[in-house]
């Protein structure tokens, strides 16, 4: 993911929203992400938004706050160290999830000077919750979500009260451990990250 440069040192949190719903009747389509680069303030706690820690309001600019103050706006509810594609899966109240990297380019691996420090997964204070079923985003794709179709073969998740900018095509009813358990009624299969049933069984509303 690209960083904007900042001073050495500095640890960052890039904002990642609106989840992945893979589907149609073999592969996964791709995810709809915002990115936002953010630095933390001088000080803060021993692990910049660890556990129970709050986020402010902005996404260019996000910052750890104390969960009392006006400013606060999305909770931790889960934080892990490395990069988010090798690590646990955010649980699925999850609304957007934060990477945290440093500035620290004599470290880094793939030559953009930032290093991971881990992800941070978010879950706001106050609705709206577009990680709960229908809400149309956060990180995963759960039972309950409606999507739309992005292209061939490919859906994205879309709010199912269709407040989104495009109406829902789709409803994910059930989970189950393989497609032949969904139901004959089903009209597509979709990928569920969490959990210990990894397909969704999808009908057309």
């Amino acid at each position: 993911m690209h960083i904007r440069r900042l001073w050495a040192g500095v640890v960052c949190a890039v904002l990642v929203s609106c989840g992945p719903a893979s589907g149609d009747a073999g592969g996964a389509g791709p995810s709809e992400v915002g990115e936002a680069p953010a630095t933390a303030p001088a000080a803060h706690g021993p692990l910049f938004l660890g556990p129970g820690d709050c986020s402010g309001r902005g996404r260019t600019d996000v910052r750890e706050v104390p969960c009392t103050s006006e400013k606060a706006a999305a909770r931790v509810i889960a934080r892990h160290d490395g990069r988010r594609r090798d690590g646990p899966a955010c649980p699925a109240a999850t609304d957007f999830v934060l990477h945290i990297s440093e500035h620290r380019p004599e470290f880094d691996e793939d030559g953009d000077g930032s290093v991971p420090r881990g992800y941070a997964c978010m879950r706001n204070l106050e609705p709206p919750h577009p990680g709960d079923p229908g809400g149309g985003g956060g990180p995963h794709t759960v039972v309950g979500d409606c999507l739309r179709t992005s292209g061939k073969g490919q859906v994205k998740e879309t709010p199912c009260d269709g407040s989104g900018a495009h109406r829902p095509e789709f409803r994910v009813e059930s989970a189950v451990d393989e497609r032949s358990r969904c139901p004959g009624s089903t009209d597509l299969f979709v990928e569920l990250p969490v959990g210990d049933a990894p397909v969704g069984c999808a009908r057309r509303l």
